[in-house]
């Protein structure tokens, strides 16, 4: 979890966080994780989302100006194309966002047989555990 106001901090955590999602999706013990991955996912798209239209909102604003020290009118024509691309990112992890959101939404419709997932089986008791005792 983001642990700081530090933008450049915090992007490295996100980085570190989905990299280390990667390693424990490649194989699933638990099938009804996924319907929590998903979830979670689906959440951070939206927040990433969010993120790049801000990321691309700095460079619409008049500030960016400013901040430039080289050819004025290059400065401005590449902070226009970062502003472009990025606010063209925002939307298309928008989209796969939505995408992540029905998945999740056809997930919670699936019924697994926990009797297949060892994780999940039921763990045989003795017969003396079963039996009421006074």
């Amino acid at each position: 979890m983001p642990s700081s106001n530090d933008p450049v901090v915090d992007a490295d955590e996100l980085r570190e966080a989905v990299r280390g999602l990667a390693h424990p999706t490649r194989s699933i013990d638990d099938p009804t994780a996924v319907y929590l991955v998903l979830g979670a996912l689906s959440s951070a798209l939206a927040s990433l989302s969010q993120l790049l239209h801000q990321l691309g909102e700095f460079h619409d604003g008049p500030t960016r100006e400013q901040w430039t020290n080289a050819d004025p009118n290059a400065g401005r024509a590449a902070s226009y194309e970062v502003s472009w691309e990025l606010h063209r990112a925002a939307e298309m992890v928008h989209h796969s966002a939505d995408r992540v959101d029905r998945a999740h939404e056809v997930e919670a419709t699936i019924a697994y047989d926990i009797a297949h997932c060892p994780l999940l089986a039921p763990v045989p008791r003795p017969l003396q555990d079963r039996e009421v005792s006074l």
